[in-house]
């Protein structure tokens, strides 16, 4: 379990596809304290750690198909830079909110601007009937999870099947995370909260039994 807030960020140094798997090589300033099956999230994806190299500071982890399918890591570049987390420790503060690394789609970025100091970001995803009784969708100054940052909602809307969401990024984060890097047509990860898709999922359940 994670808190969405980003400790820094981890730079692809090698990509070795394996069958449907992929085998991702980063490095970072914290590789050298990981050890094998620990959990990072990276851009929001909770990873197991598989291998280390504490000299060069670097380590690999697996991702799967069905991380793959709901996540933007099967587009990373050797270059590339993710938002990196390690998992949350029970006598912390919980700064952020619950986020589980359990990615549940991809977004694409329609607008980014500057707005004096902070920035603005939009996003456009996909959408059904299902996937809004699922609970995956905003709702105004909730939380979610974009790219692994918890970040608060603004302007959320659904019109057919697009769903939207806009959050405000201070000077801080801005420069710790790949938001940085993020402009119009970027694609990114969603993880929407899970508090409000056990609600959606309990609701919808009640429902089909009453009718």
């Amino acid at each position: 379990m994670f808190s969405g807030i980003v400790e820094t960020m981890a730079q692809v140094v090698a990509i070795e596809h394996d069958h449907s798997n992929i085998h991702f090589t980063f490095t970072c300033p914290f590789a050298h304290e990981l050890s094998i099956d620990q959990s990072v999230a990276h851009n929001g994806v909770c990873l197991t750690v598989v291998k280390t190299d504490h000299q060069n500071k670097q380590y690999v982890v697996t991702v799967m198909e069905e991380s793959l399918r709901r996540s933007n890591l099967g587009l990373l570049k050797i270059g590339d830079s993710v938002n990196v987390e390690r998992s949350m420790l029970l006598n912390e503060r919980l700064d952020g909110h619950i986020v589980q690394g359990h990615v549940d789609q991809t977004a694409r970025c329609i607008e980014a601007r500057e707005t004096d100091g902070s920035w603005y970001y939009r996003f456009q995803y996909q959408t059904t009937k299902d996937m809004i009784e699922r609970g995956y969708f905003c709702v105004d100054k909730g939380s979610v999870s974009i790219n692994g940052v918890s970040l608060t909602v603004c302007e959320p809307d659904i019109k057919g099947d697009k769903g939207y969401v806009s959050v405000c990024i201070i000077p801080y984060t801005h420069e710790i995370t790949n938001f940085k890097f993020i402009e119009v047509g970027t694609i990114v990860n969603l993880e929407f909260d899970i508090i409000g898709k056990y609600i959606s999922r309990q609701l919808t359940a009640i429902k089909q039994w009453i009718d």
